[in-house]
């Protein structure tokens, strides 16, 4: 009985401990919300500006946070932190490499663009491993590899 217990402990320690890294590991993506957000040196008001976006509904990836500041890193690898009233519910996501937009949700549909790296597209919906987006330009299907922004 004993050997059985220690056995459990074990077991639910080993646990604990693969759902903590679980949970550390998740990425969580953010989208700004305004055309022009600050992003400072330290998580308040008072902390110097240390570069300002222009550029609305970009995504960027949240790796810390403090009380209403997110720390923050975009797909340039630039970070700082940003107040949560400049930030939303991922929305939107950037081409890692070169892609090509289809009509439908398979490599056998029509391409309809070559969108090159580093583009910003605005996330429709999502159906197994293909997202609707639009463009300035465009609407249609893009494989989801190499979407930066995107989790399941």
């Amino acid at each position: 009985m004993y050997m059985l217990k220690n056995n459990f402990i074990i077991l639910l320690i080993t646990f604990i401990f693969f759902q903590i890294s679980n949970l550390a590991s998740e990425e969580k993506f953010l989208s700004l919300k305004k055309s022009k957000v600050n992003v400072r040196y330290g998580p308040s008001f008072e902390s110097p500006i240390k570069f300002i976006y222009k550029k609305i509904n970009l995504p960027i990836k949240q790796i810390d946070e403090k009380e209403n500041f997110r720390r923050i890193i975009d797909y340039k690898k630039n970070s700082g932190w940003i107040h949560v009233s400049q930030l939303k519910k991922i929305n939107s996501v950037i081409t890692a490499n070169d892609k090509i937009l289809f009509k439908k949700p398979t490599i056998f549909s029509e391409p309809i663009a070559n969108i090159k790296q580093g583009r910003l597209l605005i996330v429709q919906k999502c159906m197994g491993e293909w997202c609707n987006v639009k463009t300035d330009d465009f609407k249609g299907w893009i494989d989801k590899k190499n979407l930066w922004g995107y989790t399941n």
